[in-house]
């Protein structure tokens, strides 16, 4: 797979969804689809003050270009970019990202919803949430 049709990043700090979208390979695309997960402040009533994610780092990164190269081939997409927050991530803070250039709108917005709930179901990421009335761990990955 052209390394300049699939772009994965692991951030510590922050994440940039328009300077991410800056690099999507858009070579004969006719739409970009995006998506970014944002942390919540309530969660049901409760002021939510931080999420916390932990990853296996050596696998994070793979798992996310497998995802990617699998989107390509099932959904005849053009480019991914694909982004994930580690460590702390505050209230109305970017977590994930992900844009997708394809040729149609339909297989573009297809491979952006599947790729989030692949990464959700196959990334080794753990998520502690923190929030006004103690600390606890969601369940699953993602």
């Amino acid at each position: 797979m052209s390394s300049d049709r699939i772009i994965v990043r692991v951030e510590a700090e922050k994440l940039e969804p328009e300077t991410l979208r800056s690099l999507l390979n858009i070579d004969n695309c006719g739409s970009v689809v995006s998506f970014v997960g944002l942390t919540r402040g309530n969660d049901n009533d409760v002021t939510v003050e931080r999420l916390e994610f932990d990853s296996w780092e050596e696998k994070l990164s793979p798992v996310l270009q497998e995802i990617s190269e699998s989107s390509i081939d099932k959904f005849n997409i053009h480019s991914v970019v694909i982004a994930h927050r580690i460590g702390i991530v505050k209230p109305s803070e970017p977590i994930v990202c992900i844009h997708v250039g394809s040729k149609h709108r339909d297989s573009g917005f297809e491979a952006c919803s599947w790729l989030i709930t692949e990464l959700k179901l196959q990334a080794p990421l753990w998520k502690k949430e923190v929030r006004s009335d103690g600390e606890m761990w969601k369940q699953g990955l993602g």
